[in-house]
């Protein structure tokens, strides 16, 4: 555990204040579910808890499928991170924290559907991307009981790979099962 410095009292109603630095840096906001650990020395840990997360085995399987099907890279987010990848951008996706533009994306539920011949403009998949890595992309909002915990991306490098309906509704259908999946 990495010591802080920043030390604060338990109100009335037991509840602490996690300093705004601290949120920035973890990308906590106000409504989000944190876990609550206990380790043995008697330290509480709080960790950001994802519901997509607690199916991450289930979600490498699916993309493997996705990706086999349609080709691309196929990639499953939460709000915050790649949580399953399968396709030539594994390493590149993985783990890393998705783009505030992806963000934007599940919050407002929109459906992307961009290919750069077309001219149109490609969201930016992670704080690395400079927009101009891949030509054709797909991202599906995952909804579940009425919130968006996440996302189906599908993305391309390959200049001739052109998404369109077919894919677009392979992409659907895999957020609403991901979606289903949460609420059961």
């Amino acid at each position: 555990m990495k010591a802080t410095g920043i030390v604060r009292r338990i109100d009335e109603l037991g509840r602490v204040v996690i300093p705004k630095e601290i949120r920035r840096t973890l990308r906590i906001r106000e409504g989000d579910p944190l876990e609550i650990f206990v380790d043995r020395e008697g330290g509480v840990i709080l960790k950001k808890y994802s519901m997509i997360g607690e199916l991450a085995d289930f979600a490498r399987e699916y993309v493997e499928s996705l990706h086999q099907s349609v080709g691309g890279t196929a990639a499953i987010c939460d709000r915050d991170s790649f949580i399953a990848v399968s396709g030539s951008g594994k390493r590149e996706l993985i783990d890393k924290p998705v783009h505030e533009e992806i963000e934007a994306v599940m919050k407002k539920r929109l459906k992307v559907c961009a290919n750069a011949s077309e001219g149109k403009a490609l969201v930016r998949v992670t704080a690395e991307d400079d927009g101009e890595k891949y030509y054709s992309q797909i991202i599906i909002p995952i909804i579940s009981s009425g919130d968006a915990i996440g996302a189906v991306v599908l993305l391309s490098k390959d200049e001739g790979n052109v998404f369109g309906e077919t894919e677009e509704k392979v992409c659907e259908t895999a957020a609403g099962f991901m979606g289903k999946q949460m609420e059961s």
